[in-house]
């Protein structure tokens, strides 16, 4: 952008010089490639690079072009002939040697001649001063190569936008190649569903930058750090295609109270612990963190089971932050972040975890099996697709106290959803099916959330289903249903406050499918290298790793840079490590507490069984606490 401006204003037909000085030195400023022989394109894949074509061009011409790499870009076409953009094998920047043009002799044949040296033939040197020749002629090549020098700046900046431009399409481990929409539209019962394959909603690409700015050039106002409205207000003059998600996303908006687990200012201020956004950030990373130091634990044999979530943060942290807290959430055994943004301690999770006489579960759980009535967070069970038909059923009850309350009280209750977070190998089950077609039947107001992250456990996506994903599902029960990238913090928190919204208006589920992808075993007990290719695993880490994705956002706007990130990093895994020695060092569970939370009182034949229990344990001489 900023070689564009500066070529607009050196260019003229009058001062032939700067522009083409303007043109190299700014192009040698502008690193758009490395000097290896391969290059990362916007889908993220590595291309070999092309060898440099020729238009008319002499053998000597040949060998002087061999002297730069091609760019991989098409060569420039103006009026007047054609100009080569090259790199320089010497220099980690690419340059744009002297512009050559393409023309014709006597024979019709073409031959390439410097443009320099046109000049230079016809009585200009490179400054624009006459050379002792004909006059007449000297001003008709002199408006010849300032127009062509004026068309190059207009193809460098063609050229410059597709190298910039948003990927449109994408493709997830085993899935087709999917089209990327910047527009949030939820797909409603009755309506045209997309042709062909579903797109996937986006706003933020991998690169950190919103797609496709339409507004002005660069950065109008430079926002201050930390400052959420600044920044929103930047990001709506940046991007005014994205207006209304940018005004409605709460993680753009300072909280309305300090957030606990936010470290306190430096100064007397609590911008820092109201910061929505930063929040969101850390608890990506301390997510990453927890995972990787618990699921190192259970190799020690610390806890006796373990699943991360690398590379599905985003989903966690965009979604939980879109929700109210009084929605009440169904998940899998994959969601521990929207715990988390809930309130939930890395004591408690650890807790959990060991088993000990602080777990909420009273050690009756596998590890990552959470719960939390306060959070409205339904305990996890194991078996795939139990959940679904009973977040079904809490909606119609959230529906139905809604409705009385509003009907008989001038205090109604506020209205609630329930979420229901599935793999899409969950999708294949009955139950599945079943709370489908009830939840559309009766009008739940409900949201069905699928991580479809390529595989489930060892079985991958195209042995999973033949048709477009899960969404694509959605028309067949009469529910609506929207495609997002699940890597976009930005677009889970925007996909989930608009299906939320629309829940709550027309009492009826939608169905939300995040395309994402599993960087980690499906769990301790599963080593993926037995089926998927580790290059795979790689490939999809350094492209769509949604942390990178959201540092690379942070660092644009100044509010980040590496040593930021890393302090960030460092204070999280030791309050992990803190968390999980307290957890490891406390007493496990009562045996009297094997008894209780099952019933609010105890039925007969329970008081028979811990009596049995007591006796037993009284006879072996094991006293009973």
């Amino acid at each position: 952008q900023t070689m564009i401006r500066s070529m607009g204003k050196s260019v003229s037909k009058h001062s032939i010089a700067p522009a083409s000085t303007s043109c190299n030195n700014i192009l040698a400023n502008h690193a758009l490639t490395n000097t290896s022989s391969s290059f990362e394109t916007h889908d993220g894949f590595h291309r070999r690079r092309q060898p440099p074509r020729y238009f008319g061009s002499t053998s000597s011409n040949r060998n002087q072009d061999r002297e730069f790499s091609s760019l991989a870009l098409p060569l420039a076409k103006t009026s007047h002939g054609i100009v080569n953009v090259h790199k320089s094998k010497s220099t980690s920047h690419a340059v744009v040697p002297r512009p050559r043009v393409v023309v014709p002799d006597n024979n019709k044949n073409a031959k390439t001649v410097p443009l320099a040296k046109l000049k230079r033939l016809n009585g200009w040197n490179l400054n624009g001063s006459k050379v002792a020749t004909d006059p007449s002629k000297a001003a008709a090549y002199a408006e010849r190569a300032a127009e062509t020098l004026i068309e190059l700046e207009h193809v460098i900046e063609e050229v410059t936008k597709k190298m910039e431009a948003s990927p449109s399409h994408i493709a997830y481990a085993g899935s087709a190649e999917m089209p990327i929409t910047e527009e949030l539209k939820i797909v409603k019962p009755g309506e045209d569903t997309p042709s062909g394959i579903w797109p996937v909603f986006r706003m933020m690409d991998e690169d950190g930058h919103f797609r496709q700015a339409s507004g002005p050039i660069g950065l109008q106002t430079v926002p201050q750090k930390h400052d959420l409205d600044q920044l929103r207000s930047s990001l709506l003059v940046q991007n005014p295609q994205y207006s209304r998600e940018i005004h409605s996303c709460s993680l753009l908006h300072p909280s309305k109270h300090v957030y606990p687990d936010m470290p306190k200012d430096n100064d007397t201020s609590t911008k820092i612990q109201k910061n929505s956004l930063l929040r969101a950030h850390r608890q990506m990373i301390r997510l990453r963190k927890m995972d990787t130091i618990l699921h190192n634990a259970q190799r020690q044999g610390r806890i006796s089971f373990y699943m991360t979530c690398h590379g599905e943060e985003s989903i966690h942290i965009g979604s939980a932050s879109a929700l109210s807290p009084q929605d009440h959430v169904f998940a899998q055994y994959r969601e521990a972040g929207i715990l988390m943004w809930r309130g939930f301690t890395l004591e408690q999770f650890c807790n959990q975890c060991f088993s000990n006489d602080l777990d909420l579960g009273r050690g009756r759980q596998m590890p990552v099996h959470y719960g939390c009535r306060a959070l409205n967070y339904h305990t996890i069970s194991s078996p795939l697709g139990t959940q679904l038909t009973q977040a079904v059923g809490a909606a119609y009850k959230l529906k139905l106290d809604y409705m009385a309350s509003s009907s008989s009280s001038d205090n109604p209750k506020e209205a609630a959803i329930a979420i229901a977070y599935f793999g899409e190998g969950a999708a294949s089950t009955i139950d599945f099916h079943s709370a489908c077609n009830f939840a559309s039947t009766i009008q739940t107001p409900m949201i069905f959330f699928c991580r479809n992250n390529g595989y489930a456990i060892s079985t991958p996506t195209n042995d999973q289903y033949a048709g477009d994903g899960i969404v694509s599902r959605a028309p067949g029960y009469g529910m609506a249903g929207i495609r997002v990238d699940g890597n976009d913090l930005f677009a889970v928190h925007a996909a989930v406050r608009e299906a939320r919204n629309y829940a709550l208006e027309t009492s009826s589920p939608v169905m939300i499918e995040a395309m994402t992808y599993r960087q980690g075993h499906h769990s301790t007990s599963d080593d993926s290298s037995r089926y998927r290719d580790g290059e795979e695993v790689r490939l999809a880490t350094d492209v769509s790793d949604p942390i990178v994705r959201l540092d690379r956002f942070l660092e644009r706007y100044g509010w980040m840079n590496e040593t930021d990130v890393a302090s960030v990093e460092d204070e999280e895994r030791l309050a992990v490590l803190k968390a999980m020695e307290g957890a490891e060092s406390r007493p496990d569970p009562s045996l009297s507490t094997m008894f209780e939370d099952v019933y609010w009182e105890k039925p007969p034949h329970l008081v028979r069984q811990e009596a049995g229990l007591r006796d037993h344990l009284r006879r072996h001489g094991v006293s009973f606490q």
